[in-house]
């Protein structure tokens, strides 16, 4: 695929983000998730997730898997900015910090954070500070932290 398909491509995912969040009509003043994951310009200057020469790069199992995480977080967003608050939706930015697929459910969110849970705890020789921060993201995935 040449660039100039790529890039329309990509931007076609900027539209269809736009219908799903706001039905069409999307606010001004929300921040789209598009803008922190591509920046399309030949010479990048932000910190997005995505440039054009890495998504060129990309064989087709990575491309597949960067757009399902993409709308993994379109569909996270928009369901905060509905107010639907539902227990089986995950923060995928949070997921990702766990190495999990944006897509993973209370039981991989349960046995990922039991295992790195005994990776880090200090009374097992393991780090302090990454013990903290995995309680901290534990209780932010199940919102109280006793799952």
């Amino acid at each position: 695929m040449n660039l100039a398909d790529l890039k329309r491509k990509v931007r076609k995912l900027k539209q269809v983000e736009k219908s799903i969040r706001a039905n069409g009509n999307m606010r001004n003043d929300i921040p789209l998730v598009w803008e922190k994951f591509f920046d399309l310009r030949d010479i990048p200057n932000n910190n997005a997730l995505y440039t054009l020469s890495k998504l060129a790069s990309m064989n087709k199992d990575e491309y597949k898997s960067m757009v399902d995480d993409f709308f993994a977080r379109v569909y996270y967003e928009a369901y905060i900015y509905k107010g639907i608050n539902d227990a089986n939706i995950y923060d995928p930015s949070l997921l990702a910090q766990l190495d999990l697929s944006p897509l993973a459910d209370k039981v991989a969110v349960r046995k990922r954070f039991r295992a790195l849970a005994k990776e880090y705890h200090p009374d097992a020789g393991g780090d302090h500070g990454k013990f903290i921060a995995l309680m901290k993201i534990y209780r932010d995935l199940t919102n109280d932290g006793d799952d």
